[in-house]
């Protein structure tokens, strides 16, 4: 069976997401750790509450380099097949990426190339578009917004804010990293270019 790590700074939500699809058994997979760069994280408490492995890796004080060295040898030594990030709030190193090529999960609260980067609900209210939504994405080295192998819209209401917007978006990250990541451990995905492509299966 294949084995997931999850990356996470705070309380967690779409690790607790995936969680749940994983004990239905909506993904045939099994969380072998979750790691936080934070002691405190709520992410860390939900874990154990669930009975998973919960290893707390602290961040500061290290260098990017040094840090991330820590994280490929936890992950490694747990044999962990995808690396999901689910609100880690950190850039990795290209090292770490390279440590797992085509296999870094991360998701973004936008419909990238579009607002990228932080405050991506914010930059969606005050550039006045109608439609946003999330993103789940490959990581490569540079950290542009490399193949997308899920997105979802979202319609901008008139009377939004950052919070409602934000809200209606998590719902939609909840739904669809479950499915990314189903999609990834799948036989039948290829990469071209900037492309994630999920072959259709013949009967």
């Amino acid at each position: 069976m294949k084995r997931l790590g999850i990356l996470l700074s705070g309380r967690g939500s779409n690790f607790e997401a995936i969680s749940d699809q994983v004990a239905a058994g909506r993904i045939e997979a099994e969380i072998a750790v979750v790691i936080s760069n934070r002691p405190e994280a709520r992410g860390l408490e939900a874990a154990r509450g669930r009975g998973l492995p919960a290893v707390s890796i602290p961040s500061k004080g290290l260098d990017r380099e040094d840090y991330d060295a820590l994280l490929v040898r936890e992950l490694k030594a747990r044999a962990v097949d995808l690396v999901c990030l689910a609100g880690f709030m950190r850039l990795l190193s290209a090292s770490f990426v390279r440590a797992f090529p085509q296999r870094i999960l991360n998701i973004h609260p936008s419909l990238l190339p579009a607002f990228p980067g932080l405050d991506a609900q914010k930059q969606a209210l005050e550039h006045g578009v109608k439609i946003t939504g999330c993103t789940v994405h490959l990581v490569d080295e540079s950290w542009t917004p490399a193949p997308s192998s899920l997105q979802a819209a979202v319609p901008v209401l008139d009377e939004d804010t950052v919070d409602s917007l934000s809200a209606r978006i998590l719902n939609q990250e909840h739904r669809i990293y479950s499915e990314a990541i189903r999609i990834m451990l799948g036989e039948s995905v290829r990469i071209e270019g900037r492309r994630v492509i999920v072959a259709a299966i013949r009967s």
